[in-house]
């Protein structure tokens, strides 16, 4: 009811309201904002937290009410979100102050808390600040900043539901806390070196310094070349010197990880700048400080840390103890990579940090527990902004829209595929994607996910009526969903992703291009280079890239020269030959026959439409990679070489098969294979990346006029190709019709799990689905 309607309710002179307010409203400063707001405005009344937002009693002059109720409508706290201001008369009681309350319990859940959120500027000069109480305090924060989601264990948002429960304020902090001049009123986070968690520094089983003295002790180390464990606000890391080769040399010599690259942290956006091109440097500096994947511009070192690739990724300290550990280590940027053997999650506590013993020289360790896992985020910049590739830190858990609810309070929980997993739950017109959750593979991981699954639920207050899942039989995700009680439904993998980018972009329908290396289709066959007419409950697949095989199954996506052959064996077998004789991974001509056998049709050799495999072909065609080490090294090594190049200029091979249009990948591939000779390999890999993009743009355009659509997306891991996806943008504006890309759900099948929730909620309110 709007205020002015209280007003006259209860007098001209004094009136009263109940305010509540929803979203991410807890963990943000809200309730000393409406407290000032009170006081400045001469109001009195209460505020407090409850499980379904910000509860506030507002009593005093009319004009004085409205003006408040105004200045929460509009000036919220930075890190707040609000979705909803509702504003209801209340009988005046006489109140002759204003008080924050403790939090209560609600049977309906409509808050969430915010994203850890890097240290502010202020926390950081209180930290180098010698007159403050604060000088050198890894784990300074106020209400503007610092760990919230991963110190959270329950709502409402108190110190008593964090990991700070642990730790009581000392009488200085007390104080603070108290008074509403300080910026840390009410700050559930305060903590000082007399009062809050404490650093420490192992090595050899033995705590060598505590406090200041254990940071100025682990740079120590990593200036003298060593590995040093890092366990941050919401896991850990691995870190040495970047430019020290023989460190990050025997950091891949212990981690077992040979190629793959690692992250990097600068100690600010100048020195970044001294190694990769930066165009904009807000993508670093941005309150959730992402891993960026930046140009390198520079240094040999480079290629240790990100061996054949032409980004790096690179990151700015996003905690005080990042800060403080630069301060004490000096300049130049230091590898930090997640604390993890290959395969397994991230720690997350000092034990288990400690058990890579093996792999680290020592470990900076504290005693707050980290209640949530969150991995760095991770971006890349491209021609129209950025793609998220990991959506974690900084970014979870604020909510995504739902654009189809279903009645009756029916919720979905959809737990993703097999790879770069996260899960989703829902809770009315908003879903909350979880953090990384990573390959599931093992016992590890799949616990891990049990937890993301449940933690996401139960941050909603949610109990799901379908658990949405991919399609694929034999993923552990769908064993998973199978085993939960509730009814499940399954999501074509491209659908999903083709559903994630409509919903992000707040469409019902489009032609969507979903390129990626691995999903499985309804026929029982691996595609990946779809043009889809999807919408948020179904699709029809109009074409994409042709059927291949991949001799020998799975040595085949290990292995590109195999992908290479299959592609040439009709075409060009003395070329297809010659590329498994030099391969180090086939090499016989015994070998080499049974592969090629494979190619045209032989045991073993499943059918594909993989846009990935046929990036990695042409990886392995122009001799830049012939052994996958990593997901998507091929395709990423081709992307580095492309970027060298030129494209030739060649004609995409679409044809008509049926009633569907295809890109020929055999006839692609022999295109390129005649122009190897004469024509230098940067400049055949750009082409090869420009055929993709050229053949599945000219299939989605005839689709969309066809149809009388206006609209064409791209998704799937294929978009985080920045030629690929520039190429496809421009044939798609060229033609009249609107580019969709993604901007804040990943392309890749880290956005899988929310496209999975946005099916199958639009498929029970159409009463299509199991559990409708």
């Amino acid at each position: 009811m709007p205020t002015n309607a209280a007003a006259e309710s209860t007098g001209p002179d004094r009136t009263a309201v109940r305010v509540t307010v929803t979203g991410t409203v807890q963990g943000v400063g809200f309730r000393p904002f409406v407290a000032r707001i009170a006081a400045d405005r001469g109001l009195a009344g209460r505020v407090r937290n409850t499980d379904s937002g910000v509860l506030a009693r507002l009593e005093g002059p009319p004009s004085a009410v409205d003006r408040a109720v105004e200045a929460i409508r509009t000036d919220p706290p930075r890190l707040a979100r609000i979705d909803g201001v509702s504003v209801e008369r209340a009988d005046c009681r006489g109140d002759a102050s204003f008080r924050i309350e403790d939090s209560t319990g609600s049977d309906e859940r409509a808050a969430l808390v915010p994203p850890d959120t890097a240290v502010c500027a202020s926390c950081l000069g209180d930290m180098r600040d010698p007159n403050s109480r604060f000088e050198g305090y890894w784990a300074t924060a106020c209400v503007e900043c610092g760990p919230r989601f991963s110190i959270t264990r329950g709502l409402p948002y108190d110190r008593a539901e964090t990991a700070l429960a642990a730790f009581e304020p000392c009488p200085d902090c007390e104080a603070a806390y108290r008074d509403r001049t300080d910026r840390r009123f009410h700050a559930q986070t305060i903590a000082c070196p007399v009062c809050g968690p404490t650093l420490s520094l192992v090595a050899d089983g033995e705590r060598e310094a505590t406090g200041a003295a254990a940071i100025e002790a682990a740079a120590e180390r990593l200036n003298r070349g060593a590995i040093v464990g890092v366990k941050g606000a919401g896991g850990t890391h691995l870190a040495c010197r970047a430019r020290d080769r023989g460190a990050v040399g025997r950091l891949r010599e212990r981690l077992a990880r040979p190629a793959k690259p690692f992250a990097t942290m600068a100690r600010s956006v100048e020195s970044a700048g001294s190694f990769v091109t930066l165009r904009d440097p807000g993508l670093l500096s941005d309150e959730r400080r992402p891993i960026a994947l930046l140009p390198k511009a520079g240094g040999e070192w480079l290629e240790c840390v990100s061996p054949g690739l032409g980004t790096v990724g690179v990151m700015l300290p996003h905690s005080g103890l990042h800060h403080l550990l630069f301060d004490a280590v000096g300049s130049g940027p230091l590898v930090m990579t997640s604390a993890n053997r290959p395969g397994a999650p991230m720690a997350t506590t000092t034990e288990e940090l400690l058990e890579l013993g093996d792999v680290l020289d020592a470990a900076l360790v504290h005693d707050r527990a980290i209640e949530n896992r969150c991995d760095d985020s991770v971006v890349k910049p491209l021609a129209d902004g950025s793609r998220v590739l990991r959506r974690s830190r900084g970014y979870v858990p604020r909510p995504l829209d739902r654009p189809v609810v279903p009645g009756g309070d029916r919720e979905v929980l959809a737990v993703g595929a097999g790879s770069d997993v996260t899960v989703a739950a829902t809770r009315g017109d908003a879903v909350v994607l979880s953090q990384h959750v990573g390959d599931v593979s093992g016992p590890e991981t799949a616990a891990w996910h049990r937890r993301a699954s449940a933690g996401a639920l139960d941050l909603l207050g949610v109990e799901p009526s379908v658990v949405a899942r991919d399609m694929h039989p034999d993923v552990e995700t769908t064993r998973m969903a199978e085993a939960r009680p509730e009814p499940t439904v399954a999501v074509q993998h491209h659908h999903a992703h083709a559903a994630s980018l409509l919903a992000e972009r707040g469409r019902e329908r489009a032609v969507v291009i979903a390129a990626d290396g691995t999903g499985y289709g309804p026929e029982g066959i691996v595609r990946g280079g779809e043009v889809l007419d999807a919408g948020l409950d179904g699709y029809e697949r109009v074409g994409g890239l042709s059927r291949f095989r991949l001799p020998g199954g799975e040595r085949a996506v290990h292995e590109p020269p195999r992908v290479a052959a299959a592609l040439l064996a009709e075409s060009d077998p003395k070329l297809a030959r010659s590329l498994l004789l030099e391969s180090e991974t086939v090499g016989s001509e015994t070998a080499a026959d049974a592969v090629l056998e494979q190619a045209t049709g032989g045991p073993n050799s499943p059918p594909t439409t993989s846009a990935g495999r046929f990036l990695d072909a042409a990886a392995a065609l122009c001799g830049v990679c012939t052994e996958r080490r990593y997901r998507g090294e091929p395709a990423m090594r081709l992307e580095a070489a492309a970027g060298a190049g030129e494209p030739l200029g060649l004609d995409p091979p679409v044809r008509s098969r049926g009633e569907t249009r295809v890109l020929d990948a055999r006839e692609a591939g022999a295109a390129l294979a005649d122009r190897l000779e004469g024509h230098p390999e940067a400049d055949v890999a750009a082409t090869a990346q420009q055929l993709l993009a050229d053949g599945l743009a000219a299939i989605a355009i005839d689709a969309a006029t066809e149809r009388g659509l206006g609209a064409v997306g791209f998704t799937g891991g294929v978009a985080y190709n920045a030629a690929i996806d520039r190429r496809v943008r421009e044939r798609i504006e060229r033609a009249g019709l609107t580019y969709l890309a993604h901007d804040r759900v990943p392309p890749g099948d880290g956005g899988l799990s929310y496209g999975q929730a946005v099916v199958a909620s639009a498929r029970l309110a159409a009463g299509t689905a199991e559990g409708g």
